[in-house]
C-alpha cells in the first residue's frame, strides 16, 4: 500500500521547481493542484511569483492544466488569471480528473507529472494513474474542513514518504 503513497519526487514549493529541469526530465504536461499548492487555501489569485513560475514553465513548452476537487466560481478564475485550463470537482484521487487534463494538454500519462500537496489525493492519484508525481508542502495551514481530517491520517506517513521520495531523486 505505501508504494501507492511514494511520490516520484519531494520539492518544498512549486517554486522551488526548475522548468527547464522538468523538460529534460520529459515532462510535457503539468496536472497542478490548486489549494494549497499552487494558491494559499482560499486565496483569491495566484502570487507574482507563481504567475512568473507559471510563464516560465509555459515558455519552455510544457502545458499545464489545474485539477481540483474544488468547484467553485473562484477556481476558475484563477485558471484564468493563469491562463491555465481547470478540471474542476475531479474527485480525487479518482483518476477521471487526471485522465481529462491530459486528454485537454495532449498528454500521455509517461511525458505528464502531478504536482500537489497532499499525500492522499494528489499522489495517490497521480500514482494510480501511472503519471509522475512530485509532492510539496502545502502554502497554508488553512484547509477545507474535509482536508483537515484527511491530514490527520497523512501525518502518519507523509515524513516517510517524503524521505523516501528525497532517496530516489
Amino acid at each position: 500500500m505505501l508504494k501507492w503513497l511514494i511520490p516520484s519526487r519531494y520539492a518544498p514549493s512549486v517554486l522551488a521547481l526548475d522548468p527547464s529541469g522538468l523538460v529534460a526530465d520529459g515532462i510535457r504536461g503539468l496536472i497542478l493542484d490548486l489549494d494549497n499548492t499552487m494558491v494559499a487555501w482560499n486565496a483569491p489569485g495566484p502570487t507574482e511569483p507563481v504567475r512568473q513560475w507559471v510563464g516560465r514553465v509555459r515558455d519552455m513548452g510544457v502545458r499545464m492544466c489545474i485539477v481540483s476537487n474544488n468547484f467553485s466560481s473562484r477556481t476558475q478564475a484563477i485558471g484564468r488569471a493563469l491562463n491555465v485550463p481547470v478540471v474542476a470537482a475531479a474527485v480525487k484521487p479518482i483518476p477521471w480528473g487526471f485522465r481529462r487534463a491530459m486528454a485537454l494538454m495532449g498528454t500521455q500519462a509517461q511525458s505528464t507529472a502531478l504536482i500537489g500537496d497532499q499525500v492522499f489525493t494528489d499522489i495517490l492519484g497521480g500514482n494510480l494513474l501511472g503519471v509522475r508525481t512530485i509532492l510539496v508542502e502545502p502554502l497554508s495551514t488553512q484547509e477545507f474542513p474535509t482536508t483537515r481530517l484527511i491530514r490527520r491520517l497523512e501525518r502518519l506517513v507523509r515524513a516517510r514518504v517524503v524521505q523516501l521520495a528525497t532517496r530516489r531523486q
